[in-house]
């Protein structure tokens, strides 16, 4: 076996090591974990979206409610 062999064949080796870290051997790994963080970050962004939402809505309906409650008094 040369050298260049040997070299290709040691890199090899440590593309395959990383590549099992990142999938996972029979185990969730660093993808995984990665997977599940962003799932979570998009449900408080969802969660957020809709606080935003529900708390417009309601500054839009006691600006309405301000609007009819003082116009008709004047």
């Amino acid at each position: 076996m040369t050298d260049f062999e040997a070299q290709v064949l040691g890199d090899l080796q440590v593309l395959k090591s990383q590549m099992e870290q990142i999938l996972g051997i029979g185990q969730p790994g660093r993808l995984h974990a990665l997977e599940e963080r962003v799932t979570a970050g998009e449900q408080v962004q969802q969660r957020m979206r809709g606080v935003l939402a529900a708390f417009a809505t309601g500054l839009t309906l006691l600006h309405v409610a301000i609007s009819y409650f003082s116009g008709r008094h004047s």
